[in-house]
C-alpha cells in the first residue's frame, strides 16, 4: 500500500503498542498486530495483514527477548525444545490459513482473540522452580504442547505467547517470570515461520513490516522496563489488557460477520 504520512505514523504507533505489550506480558500483544494493521493502518486484505503482522511480531519478540536474556530470565533448553516442536505446527497452521477465505479467517481470528483475552483473566501461578533443567520427562511433555501451540499460532498468524506461557509452566514447572521470558523464543520463531509461508504466497508487505518493526523495537524495550516496574501489580495490569483484547475481538468479529452477510 502507498506509504503516506498517516499510514507511516499509524504503522509506527501500532508497532510500538504491540512491542510494549509483548515486552511486558510476553504473550497476548501479538494478537493486536493484525487488527491494528487493518483498522488503524488501512490494510484491506486480511491475509496481508496477518502475514505482515507475523513478520513484524517475530522481529519485535526478538528485541524484547534480548532484554529478558540479559536479565537471565530465559530458560534456553526448555524454550528451544518447545520452539522447535512448534515450528512444525506453525508451518501446517499457516498453510491451512492461506486456504481459508479472508472474511471467514477474520471471524475465526476474532474468536481466538476472545479466547486469549478471557484466558488472561485467570490468575497465573507465580510459583515454580527458578532452577528448572530439562529432563526426558519434561521433554516428553514439551514436544506435543509445542506442536499444538505452533499449529494455532500459524493458523491465526499470532505469536501464541498466551498459550506458550502456561504451556511452558505446565510442562516444566518453571516460574511465571521465566515462562514469560522464555516464551519470546517461540513467539519469534513461530512468527518467522508463519510470515515465510505468507511471503511465499505474496501476502507480506515488507515496507510495512519495517515500519511496524521500527515502532515495535522501541515499544519492546519500553515493555521490558514496564514489566520490571509492574512486578507487584502485573495481575491488575494483565486484567486491564485482557479486557481490551476482548473488546477488540468483539469489534473484529462484528465487522467479519457484516462482511460474511454482505457476500452471502
Amino acid at each position: 500500500m502507498e506509504l503516506t504520512l498517516p499510514v507511516i505514523l499509524a504503522a509506527l504507533a501500532s508497532g510500538a503498542l504491540v512491542g510494549v505489550f509483548l515486552g511486558t506480558f510476553g504473550g497476548g500483544g501479538s494478537v493486536l498486530a493484525a487488527p491494528l494493521l487493518i483498522y488503524a493502518v488501512g490494510v484491506r486484505d486480511p491475509h496481508v495483514a496477518i502475514g505482515t503482522s507475523a513478520a513484524a511480531v517475530a522481529a519485535i519478540a526478538l528485541v524484547s527477548l534480548v532484554g529478558h536474556w540479559r536479565a537471565k530470565r530465559v530458560k534456553w533448553p526448555c524454550a528451544g525444545a518447545f520452539a522447535v516442536a512448534g515450528i512444525l505446527g506453525s508451518i501446517a497452521g499457516s498453510q491451512l490459513a492461506l486456504r481459508v477465505d479472508g472474511t471467514w479467517l477474520l471471524a475465526a481470528f476474532a474468536l481466538a482473540m476472545a479466547a486469549i483475552g478471557l484466558s488472561m483473566f485467570r490468575k497465573p501461578k507465580g510459583e515454580g522452580d527458578p532452577d528448572v533443567h530439562i529432563t526426558p520427562a519434561i521433554m516428553a511433555r514439551i514436544l506435543p504442547l509445542g506442536l499444538l501451540t505452533g499449529l494455532a499460532a500459524g493458523f491465526f498468524g499470532i505469536g501464541g505467547g498466551f498459550l506458550i506461557v502456561p504451556g511452558l509452566m505446565l510442562a516444566t514447572g518453571m516460574t511465571l517470570s521465566n515462562a514469560m521470558a522464555s516464551s519470546l523464543v517461540s513467539v519469534a520463531l513461530f512468527g518467522a515461520t508463519t510470515s515465510a509461508n505468507y511471503a511465499l504466497a505474496g501476502h507480506v508487505d515488507f515496507p510495512l513490516v519495517g515500519l511496524v518493526l521500527a515502532g515495535g523495537a522501541i515499544g519492546g524495550l519500553v515493555g521490558v522496563r514496564v514489566a520490571r516496574a509492574l512486578a507487584g501489580r502485573v495481575a491488575l495490569a494483565r486484567k486491564g489488557f485482557a479486557g481490551m483484547i476482548v473488546a477488540v475481538a468483539g469489534y473484529v468479529g462484528w465487522n467479519a460477520v457484516l462482511g460474511i452477510l454482505a457476500t452471502s
